[in-house]
């Protein structure tokens, strides 16, 4: 049964097997909450620690219908800062999953949601994300609805190539206390000096980056401005 909000203690994988093979782990914590109503903390904590509306894509003007819940799973902004290069919206009408949102973001304050049924979580790859891949090819993803247990699994597909896999997986906590976020407040600003340091990494291992073509035409919010 899924209650929200909920903390996740979660691994998290990418496997990357060429032209190089490469592995990233790390650890952290995540959080599911209620889009419309998320948790909040109190008086200067709230300030400290929260759930940003501003900070994730407007889901309901996305989708052509109005879901009876949507669930998002993201880190809170601390201390000022947040960085999710993954939010998951998962959309519910009634007990029903019916349509998934992923919201992925790059490094350059770039973002583009992509619009999935929940029995079809396949896309095409819209958005400029590592700087070692074109903007070329499609993910296929795996999202069940949190419950005592957390999976969520993307794959990136090119011709000729094997899949890149992004993995995160964990068990939730007992309690889910927001106030636990201001003890960790650099977690979330790990993650993107984690990305960094495997760039470096991937470079000195003779990965060049690619040269940017579509993504020149999208704006910070994922809009293609040549329309």
């Amino acid at each position: 049964m899924t209650t929200v909000p909920a903390c996740y203690d979660v691994d998290i994988v990418h496997r990357r097997r060429t032209p190089v093979d490469y592995t990233v782990t790390h650890q952290m914590t995540t959080w599911l909450v209620d889009y419309d109503d998320p948790p909040r903390l109190d008086g200067r904590k709230h300030r400290l620690c929260r759930f940003e509306p501003a900070d994730h894509v407007d889901v309901r003007a996305l989708l052509d219908h109005s879901p009876d819940q949507i669930l998002m799973l993201a880190q809170p902004r601390v201390l000022g800062y947040v960085f999710n290069p993954l939010t998951v919206f998962y959309c519910l009408t009634g007990a029903e999953l019916t349509h998934l949102v992923a919201e992925v973001r790059n490094t350059y304050g770039e973002r583009h949601s992509y619009v999935m049924r929940a029995d079809e979580l396949r896309t095409d790859k819209e958005l400029y994300v590592s700087p070692f891949y074109e903007v070329e090819g499609e993910y296929t993803l795996r999202l069940p609805l949190p419950d005592e247990r957390l999976t969520v699994s993307v794959t990136l597909h090119r011709e000729g190539e094997p899949p890149f896999v992004a993995a995160m997986t964990g068990v939730r906590r007992e309690r889910a206390d927001l106030a636990d976020a201001l003890r960790r407040p650099l977690e979330t600003r790990a993650v993107m000096a984690g990305i960094k340091k495997h760039g470096i990494t991937l470079f000195l291992k003779g990965l060049r980056p690619v040269r940017r073509q579509d993504d020149q035409h999208r704006n910070r919010s994922g809009v293609d401005v040549r329309r």
